[in-house]
Protein backbone atom coordinates (compact mmCIF):
# COMPACT_ATOMS: atom_id res chain seq x y z
CA UNK A 1 0.00 0.00 0.00
CA UNK A 2 3.15 2.24 -0.15
CA UNK A 3 3.86 3.19 3.26
CA UNK A 4 7.29 4.63 2.38
CA UNK A 5 8.89 6.76 -0.60
CA UNK A 6 12.13 8.04 -1.48
CA UNK A 7 12.06 11.44 -3.47
CA UNK A 8 15.24 12.23 -5.34
CA UNK A 9 17.90 14.71 -4.07
CA UNK A 10 16.97 17.14 -6.98
CA UNK A 11 13.26 17.77 -5.60
CA UNK A 12 14.63 18.37 -1.95
CA UNK A 13 15.54 21.49 0.37
CA UNK A 14 18.79 19.85 0.73
CA UNK A 15 19.93 17.72 -2.52
CA UNK A 16 20.03 15.00 -0.47
CA UNK A 17 17.28 11.80 -1.20
CA UNK A 18 14.63 11.60 1.57
CA UNK A 19 12.76 8.60 2.85
CA UNK A 20 9.12 9.80 3.72
CA UNK A 21 6.50 7.23 5.92
CA UNK A 22 3.15 7.95 6.08
CA UNK A 23 2.75 7.02 9.66
CA UNK A 24 4.50 10.12 10.30
CA UNK A 25 2.11 12.78 10.64
CA UNK A 26 4.54 15.51 8.95
CA UNK A 27 4.77 13.07 5.88
CA UNK A 28 4.85 15.41 2.65
CA UNK A 29 5.05 14.08 -0.71
CA UNK A 30 6.53 15.99 -3.74
CA UNK A 31 3.50 17.34 -6.77
CA UNK A 32 4.87 17.96 -9.76
CA UNK A 33 3.50 21.32 -11.84
CA UNK A 34 3.26 22.51 -14.68
CA UNK A 35 6.32 24.23 -15.07
CA UNK A 36 8.39 20.98 -13.68
CA UNK A 37 8.92 22.41 -10.74
CA UNK A 38 7.08 20.68 -7.22
CA UNK A 39 5.01 21.54 -4.62
CA UNK A 40 5.24 19.48 -0.97
CA UNK A 41 1.70 18.51 -0.26
CA UNK A 42 0.78 16.94 3.16
CA UNK A 43 0.63 12.76 2.07
CA UNK A 44 -3.22 12.39 3.32
CA UNK A 45 -4.73 12.42 6.88
CA UNK A 46 -3.86 10.56 9.86
CA UNK A 47 -7.39 9.75 11.92
CA UNK A 48 -6.31 12.18 14.78
CA UNK A 49 -5.49 14.52 12.95
CA UNK A 50 -8.35 18.13 11.99
CA UNK A 51 -9.80 17.80 9.39
CA UNK A 52 -12.44 16.96 6.68
CA UNK A 53 -10.40 15.34 4.24
CA UNK A 54 -10.35 11.15 3.98
CA UNK A 55 -8.76 9.75 6.97
CA UNK A 56 -6.11 7.59 4.69
CA UNK A 57 -2.99 8.17 2.51
CA UNK A 58 -4.22 6.17 -0.30
CA UNK A 59 -7.11 6.05 -2.68
CA UNK A 60 -8.09 3.06 -4.80
CA UNK A 61 -8.43 2.90 -8.35
CA UNK A 62 -11.46 0.94 -8.13
CA UNK A 63 -12.96 3.55 -5.98
CA UNK A 64 -12.24 6.46 -7.76
CA UNK A 65 -13.37 4.78 -10.85
CA UNK A 66 -16.41 4.31 -8.58
CA UNK A 67 -17.10 7.92 -8.28
CA UNK A 68 -16.58 7.82 -4.38
CA UNK A 69 -13.71 10.53 -4.92
CA UNK A 70 -15.48 12.97 -6.92
CA UNK A 71 -17.51 14.75 -4.18
CA UNK A 72 -13.52 16.36 -3.13
CA UNK A 73 -13.40 17.85 -6.87
CA UNK A 74 -9.59 15.79 -6.82
CA UNK A 75 -7.01 16.30 -9.13
CA UNK A 76 -5.14 13.94 -10.85
CA UNK A 77 -1.28 14.60 -10.17
CA UNK A 78 2.04 12.86 -11.02
CA UNK A 79 4.78 12.69 -7.66
CA UNK A 80 8.15 12.09 -8.69
CA UNK A 81 10.22 9.13 -6.43
CA UNK A 82 12.79 6.76 -6.61
CA UNK A 83 11.48 4.16 -4.75
CA UNK A 84 8.54 3.18 -2.59
CA UNK A 85 8.31 0.71 0.08
CA UNK A 86 5.75 -2.00 0.70
CA UNK A 87 5.30 -3.87 4.01
CA UNK A 88 4.59 -7.51 3.79
CA UNK A 89 2.03 -9.64 6.29
CA UNK A 90 4.76 -10.41 8.70
CA UNK A 91 5.77 -6.46 8.61
CA UNK A 92 8.70 -6.75 6.95
CA UNK A 93 9.61 -3.83 4.42
CA UNK A 94 10.62 -4.11 1.04
CA UNK A 95 11.77 -1.38 -1.30
CA UNK A 96 10.68 -1.14 -5.39
CA UNK A 97 12.50 0.94 -7.42
CA UNK A 98 10.89 3.25 -10.07
CA UNK A 99 12.11 3.21 -13.58
CA UNK A 100 13.51 6.27 -15.14
CA UNK A 101 10.66 8.98 -16.31
CA UNK A 102 8.00 6.61 -13.85
CA UNK A 103 6.03 8.51 -11.46
CA UNK A 104 3.74 7.42 -8.42
CA UNK A 105 0.17 8.72 -9.60
CA UNK A 106 -1.57 10.54 -6.79
CA UNK A 107 -4.96 13.20 -6.33
CA UNK A 108 -5.05 16.30 -4.74
CA UNK A 109 -8.27 17.17 -2.83
CA UNK A 110 -8.69 20.80 -1.52
CA UNK A 111 -11.16 21.52 1.19
CA UNK A 112 -10.91 24.99 2.43
CA UNK A 113 -7.34 25.98 3.64
CA UNK A 114 -6.67 22.06 3.55
CA UNK A 115 -4.65 20.24 0.88
CA UNK A 116 -3.49 17.02 0.77
CA UNK A 117 -2.54 14.36 -1.96
CA UNK A 118 -3.31 10.61 -1.55
CA UNK A 119 -1.47 7.94 -3.11
CA UNK A 120 -3.67 5.77 -6.35
CA UNK A 121 -3.38 2.22 -5.36
CA UNK A 122 -4.66 -0.79 -7.88
CA UNK A 123 -3.94 -4.22 -7.28
CA UNK A 124 -0.32 -5.24 -7.54
CA UNK A 125 1.95 -6.70 -10.28
CA UNK A 126 1.98 -10.65 -11.18
CA UNK A 127 4.02 -12.47 -8.82
CA UNK A 128 4.24 -9.72 -6.05
CA UNK A 129 0.73 -10.81 -4.46
CA UNK A 130 2.81 -12.27 -1.51
CA UNK A 131 4.09 -8.59 -0.85
CA UNK A 132 0.65 -6.87 -0.54
CA UNK A 133 -2.66 -6.58 -1.69
CA UNK A 134 -2.42 -2.77 -3.08
CA UNK A 135 0.26 -1.72 -5.28
CA UNK A 136 0.68 2.23 -5.68
CA UNK A 137 -0.35 3.13 -9.80
CA UNK A 138 2.89 4.18 -11.60
CA UNK A 139 2.87 6.37 -14.28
Amino acid sequence: MCGGVEIAGQYTNTGLPVRVYFPNPKAALPVLQADGSVEWIAWGRRREQPGRLPATGWARVDSITAGKWARYQPQEVRMPAVRFMEKDPARQSHWFDLRPGQMLEGLLLEGGEERRVYVVTSDPPEGLEWVHDRWPRLG
